[in-house]
């Protein structure tokens, strides 16, 4: 699996390795790495002069960024260098940089004109732009000379490659650290020794593009024990089994999914259909009243009135489409009293936040649970607002999930995946196409089905998530765009993809 490590963790394990190396042998492989993946870029953009900007900062990213910059001059690409401020005292790392760059058939750009250097620059046509003016270290917004140089290069219609993280991002949150939101918007990003959260989730994926991780040959004994990882087939890998054929359908387990008031049944039948599609032996849609006779499109969904269904079911899905009526908050309660495994989505939670009973009956639940919330709805349930669930997306999904004793999945751009005890998944897949109403309802109805077939419930939030996102990007893939998705295609899309993981 991809592990994910903190500032503070890269800083551990990259101290470890440069006190077992010469000096400058990472930098020296962070520019070698940076200027290989730079020539693969440019071989996609034929017809180009091939024209490589490269800003190079202050610091040890602009020392990576220079090592880059040599290389390809060397190798005959035309190469610009901006330096970005000056460091009084760079390392000694950065100090070889800068000299094989002077050697080297560089073209250096006045630094001292800025104005006219930055007018020069927008007039010429770039094949490729390279952000090394700052790394992970970076805690203050980007102003003056520096934010019109970040937005000089959001406006260049070339890639743009950032060395380790996008100046600008944080490495930590995927947030923007300025307030106005100024940041490098890079089409590739090479990060260096460790991959970085914050490059999969919030902002991360807008600003950061493709992420390329270069492990610079770090040896394996410099890296401490990870926590995080980014979201794959490999996390859930152990229930990717394929079916016996001494089985029937009660092998594949028993799925109840309560919702379904007026006016909402729609939720509640995007959650069913999917969960057979998903592989579930047996699937109850409870009706909080007047339940259909029949689902003409899928009738093998078996449809239930729930005054006259006896809850008698290995796993209960709660949410999509339940409202928040005095009826739905009883049931509710009847269910976080059972005994089986549960997952609460949507009216279920906004129910939870608002009912202080109901809270504690899911802090000190006993069994399985997995909570599905989306941005609002997990600021409703910490007591908090978007922003700030937003500002710190990990940090929030591991409170959820430490708060309520639950696998919490933290719907959004790079969907986090936190348990109790402290870990926790990025998801990768996924487009803006999910933006739209019901996909949180099949994600239910994936997530309630890999239970049912005996998935544990950290893995089936994994798998779901990762299946749910792989199925949108399929179908934006065969569409040519995002718009337009609509949450009843997703299922029989994921069952493709669930089948082709486990028969691989």
């Amino acid at each position: 699996m991809n592990a994910l490590y903190s500032i503070d963790a890269v800083r551990i394990i990259e101290k470890s390795a440069l006190d077992s190396l010469p000096t400058g042998t990472l930098m020296q492989r962070a520019g070698k790495a940076a200027s290989d993946l730079a020539k693969g870029i440019l071989a996609k953009t034929p017809g180009s002069a091939d024209r490589v900007l490269v800003l190079a900062g202050p610091g040890n990213n602009g020392g990576d960024a220079l090592e880059m910059a040599a290389n390809l001059a060397n190798e005959g690409f035309p190469v610009s260098v901006l330096l970005v401020l000056n460091r009084k005292n760079p390392s000694e790392e950065a100090k070889q940089a800068m000299q094989k760059a002077v050697k080297s058939p560089v073209l250096w750009e006045d630094a001292l004109s800025l104005k006219t250097t930055f007018e020069k620059l927008a007039k010429q046509t770039w094949a490729l732009v390279v952000d090394g003016i700052f790394g992970i270290g970076l805690r203050e917004g980007l102003t003056g000379n520096l934010k019109k140089l970040v937005d000089l290069v959001n406006h260049f219609d070339c890639p743009v490659l950032a060395l380790d993280v996008p100046s600008g991002l944080d490495a930590d949150t995927g947030t923007i650290v300025s307030a106005d939101m100024t940041a490098v918007k890079a089409t590739h990003t090479i990060t260096f020794i460790c991959d970085k959260p914050g490059l999969h989730t919030a902002k991360g994926r807008d600003y950061a593009g493709e992420v390329h991780l270069a492990n610079l040959d770090v040896a394996e004994q410099h890296f401490i024990p990870s926590v995080s990882f980014l979201n794959s087939p490999d996390s859930f890998r152990q229930f990717l089994r394929p079916r016996q054929h001494d089985s029937h359908k009660g092998s594949y387990g028993r799925l109840a999914i309560l919702g379904g008031d007026e006016g909402m049944g729609g939720a509640l039948t995007l959650a069913s259909r999917t969960a057979l599609m998903m592989g579930t032996g047996l699937c109850y849609a409870v009706y909080l009243k007047n339940a259909p006779i029949v689902d003409p499109i899928c009738p093998e969904v078996m449809l239930r009135t729930a005054h006259h269904f006896d809850f008698a079911s290995d796993v209960f899905a709660i949410g999509p489409g339940l409202g928040r009526s005095l009826v739905a908050k009883d049931y509710l309660q009847q269910i976080l009293q059972s005994s089986q495994t549960v997952v609460l989505d949507a009216d279920a939670l906004n129910n939870i936040a608002e009912d202080s009973d109901l809270e504690q009956l899911l802090m000190y639940r006993k069994h399985p649970s997995i909570i599905t919330p989306h941005p609002l709805e997990a600021a409703r349930l910490l007591k908090t607002d978007t922003a700030t669930v937003q500002n710190s997306r990990i940090q929030s999904a591991l409170s959820l999930a430490s708060k309520f004793n639950a696998v919490a999945v933290l719907k959004g751009s790079g969907t986090i995946i936190a348990t109790p005890d402290g870990r926790f998944s990025i998801n990768p897949t996924g487009n803006p196409g999910l933006a739209t109403a019901g996909t949180g309802d099949v994600l239910t109805g994936m997530v309630g089905a890999l239970l049912a077939q005996g998935w544990t419930p950290f893995e089936a939030a994994l798998g779901a998530v990762w299946i749910h996102g792989k199925a949108a990007d399929s179908i934006a893939e065969k569409l040519k765009g995002y718009t337009g998705i609509l949450a009843s295609e997703l299922a029989p899309v994921a069952r493709t993809i669930l089948n082709s993981l486990i028969t691989r």
